[in-house]
């Protein structure tokens, strides 16, 4: 997969992308990340990438010429159909379900806005798709795109040690994963469940499902509303209802 990024920030990649997971899908050749300076697309001396808003108020905008004109750069040996995506708070809220659709692709542009905004014509000329990774605000897009890189990495195939790790983690099926443990099996009194050290694969599965309900339930009930459950499932769910009322 290529990931271009366009950023007026590009050294704030360096450590994240360059390290445990995505270095060794950079490594084998899986991720081609590209970062391009925003800056590098201004075509005054003082390499001047923001300007003050029409219409009045505080900060500032960043200018419509070179953001459009580094979209279009790295455009030009892509493919028709590859999202250009802006990081903003304005955008569709980013999701386990955006990430496996996302990492479809062969190809991804990913645009990290700064102070105030970006020009809107920038959205209205080359934005294919607006995500934003919660409800709040951040002082730019950067962190934003590395969340969204980390999360779709992991769906790359040949990324992760097991193939079907990724559709193992929280969020994978509306579920949050249970508790896991190591060695040693006793730490200061605290015991990893017997069940986990008895080897029967059966029950151990059958336990983890069960408290990963039981979190989502304690933790993130609004994702139960999407969950597919069994019906035995949703006995389990009617008695963690019943030992919240005793």
């Amino acid at each position: 997969m290529r990931i271009d990024v366009l950023t007026l920030f590009p050294a704030m990649f360096q450590g994240p992308m360059t390290e445990s997971m995505l270095w060794k899908a950079r490594d084998r050749k899986l991720l081609d990340l590209r970062l391009h300076d925003i800056r590098d697309f201004t075509t005054d001396k003082h390499r001047t990438a923001d300007d003050i808003p029409y219409g009045g108020g505080g900060g500032m905008i960043m200018k419509a010429e070179p953001v459009v004109s580094a979209v279009e750069s790295v455009l030009a040996d892509a493919a028709p159909a590859t999202p250009v995506i802006l990081m903003t708070p304005q955008g569709r809220v980013f999701s386990h379900r955006i990430a496996k659709e996302l990492a479809a692709h062969e190809h991804l542009v990913l645009v990290c806005g700064r102070y105030e905004g970006i020009d809107d014509r920038v959205r209205q000329l080359v934005i294919t798709d607006e995500i934003s990774i919660g409800d709040y605000v951040l002082t730019g897009g950067e962190l934003a795109a590395m969340v969204i890189i980390d999360a779709v990495v992991r769906h790359i195939p040949g990324v992760l040690g097991a193939f079907w790790a990724a559709d193992e983690d929280s969020h994978a099926d509306g579920i949050l994963e249970g508790p896991h443990y190591t060695r040693p099996p006793v730490f200061r009194g605290l015991e990893v469940p017997t069940v986990l050290q008895q080897g029967d694969h059966g029950k151990i599965q059958q336990w983890r499902r069960e408290q990963g309900l039981r979190r989502t339930w304690e933790n993130r009930p609004d994702l139960l509303l999407r969950a597919k459950l069994t019906e035995d499932e949703k006995y389990l769910l009617a008695r963690f209802a019943d030992e919240m009322v005793k």
